[in-house]
């Protein structure tokens, strides 16, 4: 039952340092006690996300804890200085690990094969979300939320992860001092432990605005280490950057198609999104907005990708029509925007753009 009335008490030192204490605030006492009546009235309802927040000492572990002790809670991994799928344990394909890293908003190939500690703190969290999710076969608690990592990376994780969460249909609980997420985790459920309130929410998380610009060749040295195949750039491509509240977020560059059946084609040279903010459809959406500049030109524009998130995102996009599924697309060019492309060695697939997004 999500209700509970428990005591949690712990015995007194009786060192000489800690009467000391005790004799200078007057708080001779043999133990140390707490009690805790807590109501969380969720039995009868349906939720995927709850979040109990408060600041520090209010008890927000040990409610978690007493109220949910059939749930897992997670405090941290062990990681080795291997890369990071390797961490997952032999029990797990490099394609289930791929694939839920992704799912999670970590589509970085190069960062899977980093050690954990070489991450950044908004990848750690979500490589162990991705590691608890994998792992745990019941509804998780997830100790000290978001507290390590730059808050602005906190709400676009904290959005990212609910969208997952909510795609599986699992149940998390997430700890946190920082109430600043609420809003961008949508919880149905939030439990106050600075006021021992309860209260149901579930309102739609603000807007993320972004703004879209020309950019300079220069400026691809910010982008080129996420990317998730070459740091390679064409000089000839135009360049457009997508920045959250004035942070460099995501960049985009189109090439001229070289086919002569397809003098009215454009496609996308180089796609990335920074690590902190994928698994939010900014990539997608921002593809979007420029696809839909060349449309009103008179231009197609199109995408070949082995990226799963990309592949997976598009297939479901009504914007786009997949116009080969994913296969080795045999490459002879040996000039052009093409040539020395390992296109060939790896599953890719073609999509062009359409229309808006519905």
């Amino acid at each position: 039952m999500p209700s509970s009335k428990f005591v949690v008490e712990s015995k007194a030192s009786n060192s000489f340092k800690a009467n000391k204490v005790k004799s200078m605030f007057d708080c001779d006492m043999e133990f140390i006690r707490k009690e805790f009546d807590i109501d969380i009235p969720i039995e009868n309802s349906d939720w995927n996300i709850g979040l109990i927040i408060g600041a520090s000492g209010t008890g927000k572990t040990t409610i978690a804890k007493n109220v949910f002790s059939d749930f897992d809670l997670f405090q941290g991994y062990e990681w080795s200085n291997k890369s990071i799928i390797d961490d997952f344990g032999d029990d797990y394909t490099a394609k289930q690990i791929t694939e839920i890293l992704s799912k999670v908003g970590f589509a970085s190939p190069p960062d899977w094969l980093k050690p954990f500690s070489v991450l950044s703190n908004g990848q750690k969290m979500r490589a162990e979300l991705a590691r608890l999710i994998l792992n745990s076969d019941k509804p998780f608690i997830y100790d000290e939320f978001t507290s390590v990592v730059d808050r602005q990376v906190a709400k676009m994780g904290s959005a990212a992860i609910q969208k997952f969460i909510r795609k599986q249909n699992k149940q998390f609980i997430a700890v946190s001092c920082h109430s600043d997420i609420e809003e961008w985790l949508e919880p149905d459920w939030v439990y106050d432990c600075n006021k021992m309130e309860f209260y149901r929410r579930r309102l739609r998380r603000p807007e993320i605005e972004c703004s879209i610009r020309k950019a300079n060749q220069t400026e691809w040295s910010q982008f080129k280490d996420f990317h998730y195949l070459s740091h390679a750039h064409n000089k000839s491509a135009h360049k457009y950057i997508c920045s959250i509240a004035g942070e460099l977020v995501a960049w985009c560059s189109v090439l001229h198609f070289p086919h002569p059946h397809m003098k009215r084609m454009k496609r996308v040279h180089r796609i990335v999104v920074k690590p902190d903010y994928q698994g939010l459809g900014i990539g997608n959406a921002f593809m979007a907005e420029i696809g839909n500049i060349y449309k009103k030109d008179g231009f197609r524009f199109s995408l070949v990708t082995s990226s799963p998130a990309f592949i997976h995102g598009l297939k479901s996009n009504k914007s786009w029509i997949m116009t080969r599924k994913p296969s080795r697309l045999q490459n002879t060019a040996k000039s052009g925007v093409l040539a020395g492309s390992t296109s060939d060695q790896r599953l890719t697939a073609s999509f062009e753009y359409i229309g808006i997004d519905n």
